[in-house]
């Protein structure tokens, strides 16, 4: 059974990701990129869907793990009856080859231990074929090889489809496991010196994470959090995936199982300012970049997501041989909400784009013309329904957010025009469709009984994405509907102390059965508008609570049940990180505007 979802720590080579349990087992290994099919899946099934432990043959519980300094190197420690043994478990930044490096390092006495590996490609389900040669071990099947070597090397056996290796270590002993991914019909990999690549990885890490400009009372937090969205990019287009994973639940035993292995445009705006405020502008670059190439074509084929190197079409499909995170199921591939409209993302595209220019990024002489026509197809969508920012799979909506984000999209194209008139652009136009979106947000979206914005249009419902109604500069922070919003919201959507997206258990908006956590983005933002209307003790005690919620190695999930007192969703959650980054810079002293 896989451990709880805080229980597990993130080792990755900025093209993939491994989650790492705190006995000793990586459960969750997609080779050779985020989105790959997964060579260990024990995280949505069991160990008969392939992980690979490394422990104590002694069945003892790991006395304490961390992080090396601000990397991303993984160390635990055990401390057994006969000694104690560490080992560290880090991903090199890749020459060609994806490599997991497992370093066993006695500290004292003697130590037995153990490392089963059992490889089960596509998800779970397929065996390879394994060989010897070479003092290696070699699994193939269809496009995969793997290799496996130790360092010195070690007696191994097969047993049960995997393959074991049991030796002792005493104090100053030191084994390394080396796992090498490549195409089967390939030539083998050049060999990596894994003492070597540890050096290398924890300098690599060490000089990434000292550009970080921040240096407010939360920095550690912060880095952490800047760390694990490094993490999350996909080196090559730039591309930061949402989050490592597919089908952690929202609810566990229930249907709300979503792969977020993806890019999302509704990401883009505050990952960039997290990225930029913190000091990291060739991240920021290169998000942008990418952001750039994926939306390029027709506006009116604009998706909400994409995958990692701008791929369009993420077809979902279900996997019905593993059975999900603590019988959560089904287990999806791909993600059919790449294919909803929301309007949304127009307003997220054109605002990254205006951060990106007033934050010095690099220009790209096409840039322009793509936000040019995106705005003259947003100007004849924007009276339409959409599935909104939360991708509800009910009936299409007039959704106040999607309505307030195109006014963003008008508001960014007008400021951008008017600071460079040497662009062209319809700014008449623009302040026009400005003037009838607010307009028609404020009449048909705002109770004034209640004194709130709602979820849509004629709806009693509320929605947390308007607690952004302030921070994109929709109304200032001081008008009474904004402030009657974010009570609103605190009071009706409170879930623990913390904020729900919406209410998913009443009127059916989003087409599916069952509940969720409070959602840890949108608690961010309830901070971030709690200080932006005054209330800025309370945005503190809000803020430090939601640090409390972090793992031990200071990981955020996308949802928190406070029931059980436990992380939810997919993990570690991009979102959930961007948020906590953009609050602690509100509280530090930034005025939490997006424009």
């Amino acid at each position: 059974m896989a451990g709880r979802i805080e229980d597990y720590a993130l080792i990755g080579d900025l093209q993939t990701a491994a989650l790492v349990g705190r006995d000793g087992s990586v459960d969750w290994l997609c080779l050779p990129r985020f989105d790959s099919g997964a060579c260990f899946a024990a995280l949505l099934g069991d160990e008969s869907n392939g992980r690979w432990r490394i422990a104590p043959l002694e069945e003892v519980e790991c006395t304490e793990r961390s992080y090396r300094g601000d990397t991303l190197v993984l160390d635990t420690v055990w401390r057994t009856p006969t000694g104690t043994v560490k080992v560290t478990d880090f991903m090199p930044q890749r020459d060609r080859a994806p490599d997991v490096i497992r370093i066993v390092e006695g500290v004292s006495g003697q130590v037995g231990m153990r490392s089963e590996l059992a490889l089960r490609f596509d998800y779970g389900s397929v065996v390879p074929w394994m060989r010897r040669t070479d003092h290696h071990r070699v699994a193939i099947a269809g496009p995969d090889a793997v290799w496996l070597r130790t360092e010195p090397p070690l007696p191994m056996y097969g047993k049960d489809m995997r393959t074991y290796s049991d030796f002792t270590v005493a104090e100053g002993d030191r084994v390394a496991f080396v796992l090498t991914w490549h195409p089967s019909h390939a030539t083998r990999p050049r060999r990596v010196a894994p003492f070597t690549a540890l050096e290398q990885s924890v300098a690599d890490w060490e000089k990434w994470s000292a550009q970080c400009t921040y240096d407010g009372p939360w920095r550690s937090a912060v880095l952490r959090s800047l760390i694990t969205l490094k993490a999350l990019t996909y080196a090559p287009s730039g591309g930061i995936a949402a989050a490592a994973t597919t089908s952690l639940p929202e609810e566990v035993g229930g249907v709300r199982n979503w792969d977020y292995r993806y890019c999302w445009l509704r990401d883009a705006a505050l990952t960039l300012n997290s990225l930029v405020s913190g000091g990291f502008l060739t991240e920021a670059q290169a998000w942008r970049d990418w952001l750039l190439r994926a939306v390029a074509g027709d506006p009116a084929d604009l998706q909400i997501m994409y995958g990692i190197d701008g791929e369009r079409r993420l077809t979902e499909f279900e996997v019905p041989w593993l059975s999900g995170y603590e019988g959560s199921t089904p287990v999806r591939v791909g993600n059919a909400a790449a294919g909803q409209l929301q309007l949304d993302v127009y307003g997220e595209v054109l605002d990254s784009l205006f951060l990106a220019r007033n934050s010095g990024l690099r220009d790209e002489a096409h840039a322009w013309n793509l936000q040019r026509s995106l705005m003259e197809f947003l100007e004849s969508k924007w009276h339409e329904p959409d599935e909104g920012i939360w991708e509800v799979r009910g009936p299409r909506r007039h959704f106040v957010h999607s309505k307030v984000m195109a006014w963003v999209a008008a508001d960014r194209a007008v400021r951008t025009v008017e600071a460079h008139p040497e662009l062209r652009g319809d700014a008449d136009l623009w302040r026009s469709m400005r003037a009838q979106v607010h307009a028609e947000v404020c009449e048909k979206g705002y109770d004034p009984g209640r004194n709130t914005f709602t979820q849509y249009y004629g709806s009693a419902q509320l929605d947390a994405a308007t607690l952004l109604i302030p921070q994109v500069g929709f109304l200032p922070a001081t008008d009474h509907r904004v402030v009657g919003t974010v009570e609103a919201v605190q009071r009706e959507l409170d879930h623990g102390g913390f904020v729900r997206r919406y209410s998913p258990d009443t009127g059916g908006v989003d087409g599916l059965p069952g509940s969720e956590g409070a959602f840890l983005a949108c608690s961010f933002w309830l901070a971030d508008a709690l200080h932006m209307i005054g209330r800025t003790e309370e945005a503190g005690q809000l803020f430090e609570r939601l640090l409390g919620l972090r793992s031990d190695l200071g990981l955020l999930a996308e949802e928190w049940d406070p029931v059980a007192g436990r992380q939810l969703g997919n993990f570690p959650q991009a979102f959930s990180h961007v948020g906590l980054v953009n609050t602690a810079l509100t509280l530090s002293g930034r005025d939490g505007k997006r424009g």
